[in-house]
């Protein structure tokens, strides 16, 4: 993901807001059909209804190099790029990454929830609150001239204080016009290290950690990728611009 850090012009930000202001309401939405006895295919098949209702609005992963769904849902020891499938029902003590995109006039957004279903063991629970809070410390530090670096560094260490493992082969990102634009936003990192973040520009911050090792491997399928060691894993990301005074939580 080389190349430069596109700024984006006062029109392509608003229809990233547009866009963002669908994906909020259908995570908003999503979090209240989860549950145990539900389906990942059912919910899918929910969320595409949802976005696709608001004019101009289209799933931002369906047909991405090939993806068949408008969600990734990532159940335990998934870690991300779940595909969706009517025979996978949720129960009670499941954890499910649910990671989302909206597109809107030529621009995407990308945000994920790490959800609980039904009772969760506590340790579980704490796991997730910490990945939580990982997004919410590394977003923190945004603003111009903050090099994206510190914002790794910051990840790395909420999850890694408490245990965790951050899994550095995944990573943040820009989000603009494609999916996946520069830079390159890692989970592990030095502070003052990497491009310094501008005005303008708009990143997707995404914690992904597991309660064991942070080995992983890519599922047969070529998207659902686990944990080796079939450890738990937790991924939390919002869509954030950089303004001139700090950051705007998109999605």
């Amino acid at each position: 993901m080389n190349g430069a850090i596109p700024i984006k012009t006062p029109d392509e930000i608003a229809k990233i807001r547009h866009a963002a202001g669908v994906l909020k309401g259908l995570h908003e939405y999503l979090t209240t059909l989860v549950r145990p006895g539900i389906s990942t295919g059912e919910l899918d098949r929910l969320a595409e209804e949802f976005i696709v209702k608001h004019e101009g609005c289209t799933p931002g992963f369906k047909g991405y190099h090939g993806f068949t769904a408008s969600l990734c849902t990532s159940v335990n020891h998934n870690v991300v790029h779940g595909i969706p499938n009517a025979d996978e029902i949720l129960k009670d003590g499941d954890i499910i990454g649910i990671d989302a995109g909206v597109m809107y006039g030529g621009f995407h957004t990308d945000a994920c929830i790490t959800h609980l279903v039904g009772e969760v063991d506590p340790d579980v629970v704490h796991f997730v609150k910490t990945t939580k809070k990982a997004l919410k410390n590394g977003v923190k530090l945004v603003g111009p001239g903050v090099p994206v670096g510190d914002i790794s560094a910051e990840i790395q260490k909420t999850l890694m204080d408490q245990g965790y493992m951050p899994v550095p082969e995944l990573t943040g990102h820009g989000v603009g016009r494609d999916l996946h634009e520069p830079p390159e936003i890692l989970n592990v990192g030095e502070k003052g290290t990497g491009p310094k973040l501008e005005a303008g520009m708009v990143i997707a911050i995404e914690p992904i950690a597991t309660m064991g090792k942070p080995d992983i491997n890519t599922l047969e399928d070529g998207w659902t990728i686990e944990s080796a060691d079939k450890s738990l894993s937790a991924h939390f990301e919002h869509t954030v611009l950089v303004t001139e005074s700090g950051h705007e939580i998109l999605a």
